[in-house]
């Protein structure tokens, strides 16, 4: 039987944990080779769930000269490179407007968007010039849509992510290069982890995602299913979109209440 990413070679940032962790070990099962990075050390440990298929580079996703060795390591490995899911990120905290720092808001988007642009960069032009189409995935997020989902620079950066998935799948136009967002809602990842540990601390887990109408948080294995399928020939029209993983978070204004049958108020 063979899987849906048989003979595809792909590169996977924020691998250490979270949504890269399980969309590696995914990716994986279903016949890639992934070459994985992270500033962690656990991305190491990533590779070892896989074995022989898993490749692990230690790097900054917002470095120019980290992002392009580790494009330069799955070409040596490999010799082509058809999926590059730019996928690590940073939260830079919940403070507002008024209280952000320069610094802050910088890092922030110096690995949340330049991050992301680097591996379209590098990575895909690699796909581009090799005239075999291939798959771009960034990881964006519901706070990219609108208000209320994360802090000024995270929302910010995020929404930059859906932009430019947008514009690279126009400037990428005739290679069969396709480029999509996925905008994961509240998932449990080392990002989240605080939120979720202080959940089952005080024994409120049920409270997780009861704004959304599964009224739950996400597992990462979710997310890399929506990853999986963009990454295949199955997403082979899907181009320039981006996804919102978040149980129907952002289908809906702000209500107070919203029961079936009855008006929201």
């Amino acid at each position: 039987m063979t899987g849906a990413l048989d003979g595809k070679v792909a590169i996977i940032t924020g691998a250490g944990s979270g949504i890269g962790r399980a969309s590696a070990i995914r990716f994986a099962a279903e016949g890639a080779k992934v070459v994985l990075g992270d500033m962690a050390a656990s991305v190491h440990d990533t590779a070892a769930m896989i074995g022989g298929a898993a490749t692990a580079v230690q790097m900054d996703a917002g470095d120019e000269t980290d992002v392009a060795a580790i494009v330069a390591k799955a070409l040596e490995l490999y010799g082509h490179i058809d999926i590059a899911f730019a996928n690590a990120g940073i939260s830079g905290g919940m403070e507002g407007i008024f209280d952000n720092t320069i610094e802050n808001f910088t890092s922030v988007l110096r690995v949340n968007l330049i991050g992301p642009w680097l591996m379209v960069k590098h990575a895909g032009k690699v796909m581009a010039d090799a005239g075999n189409g291939g798959s771009i995935i960034l990881t964006a997020s519901v706070a990219g849509i609108r208000s209320g989902a994360g802090g000024p620079p995270y929302s910010a950066s995020k929404a930059g992510v859906i932009n430019l998935a947008k514009v690279t799948a126009q400037q990428l136009s005739g290679t069969n290069v396709r480029c999509n967002a996925i905008c994961p809602g509240l998932t449990e990842t080392g990002m989240t982890k605080p939120t979720f540990d202080y959940a089952k601390e005080k024994g409120v887990t049920d409270k997780i995602g009861r704004l959304n109408p599964l009224r739950r948080g996400a597992q990462p294995e979710e997310l890399a299913n929506v990853a999986l399928f963009l990454a295949s020939d199955q997403a082979s029209y899907v181009n320039g979109q981006a996804i919102a993983v978040d149980g129907g978070l952002s289908s809906s204004h702000p209500v107070t209440r919203q029961l079936t049958g009855q008006t929201a108020v």
